[in-house]
């Protein structure tokens, strides 16, 4: 068998290795545009800002693929044909496959604002990407950054690390309102005006102004505001790269469209991560998943399909993690921003600091967890994860609240204070504190004695 991948970002990386786990005498061959060898994309940041260098955002060493007989070819897929299972590279070389992964990724999306072609306008996704941003905003003062998700918040500290000034445009009310509660959000835009990022919420870019060379100088805003930039990053999402699925004739909606086996329209090809869109995605579930795990998760399941053992994709609990400045949040299961009908949201934050815990919960279903929002505060995830797959009633979750606890050994404790404030706010079904009961549950995870499963992350 010989299995080509386009694409060498995590799923695609993933699908080799499990592949070459599984059958040991395949012939897997990668191809990529962005850069000879994988990288982890979530580092980029921290190679702009001097804390890595690019060799260090390399999980793999370079001797890897050949010792695993992995094939790099560092090309761009110019057309597909799926009749003949045909690759054209832009070397001119054809490559013959008898299984295809289409790993493509995602590409930056803009909004055909007008101006948004002058340089030193980007989004930021790839290696490329960064070179550039490297290269555009060297020497400059103002920037402008316009959405206000995780790259958004990205770019800011990316450009406050090297003493730029920036202005963050909002389209909503409050920081990333489609995901966050407004309380949760309110403690982001503390962290923005603690590190003087300017933020126009309610504000949308309107058109990008040139200087007499053809760069930006200015952005015009929706409330006819001229801000000085001669930078700006497009932080309004990313859209998957359907650029060599559309070219071959293979179904696509915002996706490459594919079954819970991940194949497409086409015998023998397959599409996987950010490129691919379910058909049938499962309840409360999103039919395109743009995250590292979802990622990671579907390149293990396609190879198993690939080599012979269909495996339909389950992506299990939600989560994601981010850092704003210097405030984590974790997310597990279900937290809409407005709780949806039959759920309560319980919410606490400390007085004076930056930490906080949502935990959402069903009253009609023995007070089952459904989700859980943390702001400065470490949670395991195995230990979530199982309370969330076993519908773990919220009491009981807060008398062992301890356990899910991941903050280094010193840090304050906030388990009395968080279970004090469910009492007052749900007086009628109030939660007994048990001291010793949680703090030998925290530390028998700690020393590997937890009878909690491990989901092998």
């Amino acid at each position: 068998m010989h299995l080509v991948i386009i694409g060498n970002g995590i799923t695609g990386v993933t699908a080799a290795i499990t592949t070459r786990r599984l059958r040991p005498e395949a012939r897997i061959t990668i191809v990529s545009d962005e850069t000879t060898h994988h990288f982890s994309r979530t580092a980029l940041m921290y190679v702009y800002m001097g804390h890595l260098r690019y060799q260090d955002i390399k999980p793999y060493e370079d001797w890897f693929w050949q010792e695993n007989r992995l094939e790099l070819v560092y090309a761009t897929a110019t057309s597909l044909d799926t009749q003949r299972k045909e690759l054209l590279l832009s070397n001119q070389h054809t490559l013959s496959y008898d299984q295809l992964l289409l790993a493509t990724g995602s590409v930056s999306r803009f909004a055909n604002w007008p101006g948004q072609h002058l340089r030193g306008v980007q989004g930021l996704y790839s290696l490329p990407d960064l070179a550039k941003m490297a290269r555009e905003t060297h020497n400059i003062r103002h920037a402008v950054v316009v959405g206000g998700g995780l790259i958004g918040i990205e770019l800011a500290e990316m450009l406050h690390s090297r003493g730029i000034q920036v202005t963050l445009l909002v389209r909503d009310e409050h920081y990333w309102a489609s995901v966050l509660p407004k309380p949760e959000a309110e403690l982001v835009n503390q962290q923005l005006q603690a590190h003087h990022i300017n933020v126009r919420y309610r504000t949308e870019l309107a058109e990008l102004l040139p200087d007499a060379e053809g760069r930006v100088r200015a952005v015009r805003t929706t409330t006819g505001e001229e801000l000085v930039a001669q930078w700006v990053g497009i932080a309004t999402g990313v859209t998957p790269n359907l650029t060599l699925a559309q070219t071959a004739g293979l179904d696509t909606d915002r996706g490459i469209l594919v079954n819970e086996l991940l194949q497409t329209s086409a015998a023998g090809v397959f599409a996987a991560g950010d490129c691919a869109q379910h058909r049938q995605p499962g309840a409360n579930e999103t039919a395109i998943e743009q995250l590292w795990y979802t990622g990671r998760a579907q390149g293990e399941t396609v190879a198993h399909t690939i080599c012979g053992q269909p495996l339909p994709y389950r992506r299990g609990a939600w989560f994601n993690s981010a850092k704003f400045f210097n405030l984590e949040y974790q997310i597990y299961g279900r937290v809409p921003v407005v709780p949806v009908a039959g759920e309560e949201s319980f919410y606490w934050q400390h007085p004076t600091t930056w930490h906080a815990l949502r935990i959402n919960f069903r009253p009609d279903a023995n007070f089952a967890v459904t989700g859980m929002n943390a702001m400065g505060l470490r949670q395991r995830h195995d230990v979530w994860q199982t309370w969330l797959q076993t519908s773990t009633p919220v009491h009981t979750v807060l008398q062992e609240l301890s356990a899910a606890n991941f903050d280094p050994e010193f840090f304050r404790q906030h388990e009395p204070a968080i279970i004090r404030q469910f009492n007052e706010q749900f007086p009628a079904h109030p939660v007994t504190l048990k001291r010793r009961r949680g703090l030998l549950s925290r530390w028998q995870l700690l020393a590997g004695l937890s009878t909690v499963p491990s989901s092998g992350r």
